[in-house]
């Protein structure tokens, strides 16, 4: 959705934008909004309307002050909300940080739905902890989806993981 080329280049959202997509029999509305403090109005105006939300952080700069007000806004809200982390193929790459600021800064039952195979410059996939597979990403823009069994030396990290996504999601009720 980010069309301006600095967007683009930087790996950022600038300026709002809205479109939709279908996913089996259901329209679903996105909503993207900048992550910047200069836009906190903007993205408490977007949250009053939503059904829920997509938290999106980098696994280099994780949960910063702009995360937490944002994560404010949306508990006031009442506004369910998934935590998507990008970025692990940049240098300095750390999922793990990030899912531990979840817990810590934002107080939240977060668990990893995938783990990564590999992180900055050998970041190739990830693992799906639900599935039990491992998928990864080809072609020239890794647009094209390889599905695969779990590659053997994280096979013990998954089971760990799945073990630990079932406990948070079975606390929470």
């Amino acid at each position: 959705m980010d069309s301006m080329e600095l967007e683009r280049e930087k790996g950022i959202t600038i300026q709002s934008a809205a479109t939709y997509c279908k996913w089996k029999d259901t329209n679903i509305n996105i909503i993207d909004t900048p992550g910047h403090v200069d836009f906190t109005i903007e993205v408490e105006r977007a949250l009053r309307v939503l059904d829920g939300a997509i938290l999106v952080l980098c696994s280099v700069g994780g949960v910063q002050s702009q995360s937490i007000t944002v994560d404010r806004q949306m508990r006031r809200y009442n506004v369910p909300r998934l935590a998507f982390i990008n970025k692990c193929d940049r240098t300095g790459a750390d999922p793990w940080k990030v899912l531990g600021q979840l817990r810590e800064k934002l107080r939240l039952n977060a668990a990893a739905m995938q783990i990564p195979i590999g992180l900055e410059e050998k970041h190739a996939g990830v693992v799906d902890l639900v599935k039990m597979e491992a998928l990864y990403f080809e072609g020239p823009s890794g647009t094209e989806i390889r599905v695969t069994s779990i590659p053997e030396e994280l096979m013990e990290q998954a089971e760990a993981k799945r073990e630990e996504l079932v406990e948070k999601a079975r606390a929470r009720h």
